[in-house]
């Protein structure tokens, strides 16, 4: 067996573990952090919303010699509007320029093949209206509210509604961070970023419904034993899935890294950096959200419970009075030991007196 074998198999008896729920307080504190910056980013930033938000014209060149920063001036220079160019993996640049109609797309895709030197024809326009963005991103926001009204409803039934809640605040803290790493980095938010988005969501949950199954076997009939308070079982149920929990994660990551760092920086392949950016965060998040944010939560949500806080009570009453008969049996075994040493050492004194 694999040294990361044989520790997810100690960890999955309790045999060694690490106290996730006992240092909640801090994994609390560092997600409102990172949830405060995204936020702040996202007020102070904002995002940088794609063509297909705010319309324009997308024009696609053959293969140019002319570099990416000379192209952007170029197009900058013939729509007087900023644009965005994206150099393809063919050696063709694709160039985005906002707030353009018909007519004006016409006379840039004309500046544009005099500046660039190629021919009119083989530049491809495309028009994009800014309502077909808005409708891509009103069916988004209708899918994402869809989605987390069937979770809670499915988790409340599967579970109980404390951890269908807990889902939910993990689900929230992931597309937050997510949102935000896009507005901190400028990535461009398309109609891939919201199939990245969605795509997420499932991805997010996968863990933490792991954690909750195995969370509600070990507290299957929990108040008819004293060995351990809901908390602890909480954290065993990490501990046994932690190593399940990274090696399905970093098996996703792999992937999800070859489209981000090979498929969209070295390809140049411009949708695969909108998609996979927010898959490689959105599973990141997830994660981490799974382990130290929802079922801490949960813990905390049942630790309110007056019949969890009886059980806590006894676990607790009982461990004080075993320590107690321990020390009492150790002072015994002292006594056991030094009461005949001291009997020894009063008859040796009694023989030099005589």
């Amino acid at each position: 067996m694999s040294k990361l074998g044989d520790l997810g198999a100690r960890l999955h008896r309790g045999e060694v573990g690490y106290d996730f729920i006992g240092n909640r307080k801090i994994w609390y504190g560092l997600s409102i952090l990172i949830t405060i910056t995204a936020i702040v980013a996202l007020a102070v930033r904002g995002l940088n919303m794609g063509i297909e938000f705010q319309g324009g014209a997308v024009f696609t060149t053959p293969k140019t010699d002319v570099s990416v920063s000379q192209a952007t001036e170029y197009a900058e220079e013939a729509s007087g509007h900023d644009a965005i160019v994206q150099q393809l993996g063919n050696g063709s640049l694709r160039i985005q320029v906002g707030g353009l109609d018909t007519e004006q797309s016409d006379k840039v895709r004309t500046q544009l093949a005099e500046d660039l030197n190629v021919s009119e024809d083989k530049i491809a326009a495309e028009l994009v209206g800014p309502s077909w963005g808005e409708q891509i991103a009103n069916k988004a926001w209708t899918g994402l509210g869809v989605f987390m009204i069937l979770v809670v409803i499915y988790l409340a039934i599967a579970f109980e509604w404390r951890m269908a809640v807990a889902a939910l605040i993990a689900l929230i803290h992931d597309l937050t961070i997510t949102v935000g790493i896009y507005s901190l980095v400028g990535f461009e938010v398309t109609v891939g970023t919201v199939i990245g988005l969605l795509t997420i969501l499932g991805y997010s949950l996968y863990d933490t419904v792991v954690v909750f199954d195995s969370l509600k076997e070990q507290t299957k009939d929990i108040t008819k034993q004293t060995r351990f308070t809901y908390s602890e079982l909480a954290n065993r149920s990490i501990n046994g899935t932690l190593v399940r929990s990274i090696n399905t994660t970093v098996v996703a990551l792999l992937p999800v890294a070859g489209l981000l760092f090979i498929g969209g920086g070295v390809l140049g392949a411009g949708m695969l950096n909108d998609i996979s950016l927010s898959l490689f965060v959105g599973l990141a998040a997830g994660a981490y959200s799974s382990i130290f944010i929802a079922t801490p939560l949960v813990a905390d949500l049942k630790e309110r419970e007056p019949a969890i806080k009886a059980l806590k009570k006894r676990v607790l009453a009982k461990r004080a009075s075993a320590a107690a008969g321990e020390d009492e049996a150790d002072d015994a075994a002292e006594a056991a030991v030094v009461g005949p040493r001291a009997a020894a050492r009063r008859g040796r004194a009694e023989g030099r007196r005589g």
